[in-house]
């Protein structure tokens, strides 16, 4: 049970970040304005943020790595 719960927990945690990659990509992120309810629109705005946090220690880690490049 608790491994099932893992796994829904990461792969929730990969759609975040990958949310927050398109939104920084192309600008592109989910309306949660348009949510009526103050709760579920506070959830959501966590829910995106923990992807955003998720990008950032990923880029870090990167950016300190040999193994990665930056090309531009």
């Amino acid at each position: 049970m608790f491994g099932r719960l893992f796994h829904y927990a990461a792969d929730a945690i990969l759609l975040s970040a990958v949310l927050a990659g398109i939104k920084r990509s192309t600008g592109l992120t989910v309306a949660s304005s348009r949510i009526e309810s103050k709760d579920v629109r506070s959830a959501v705005d966590r829910y995106l943020n923990i992807g955003e946090w998720v990008m950032d220690q990923g880029i870090a880690l990167m950016s300190t790595s040999k193994y990665f490049e930056r090309k531009r």
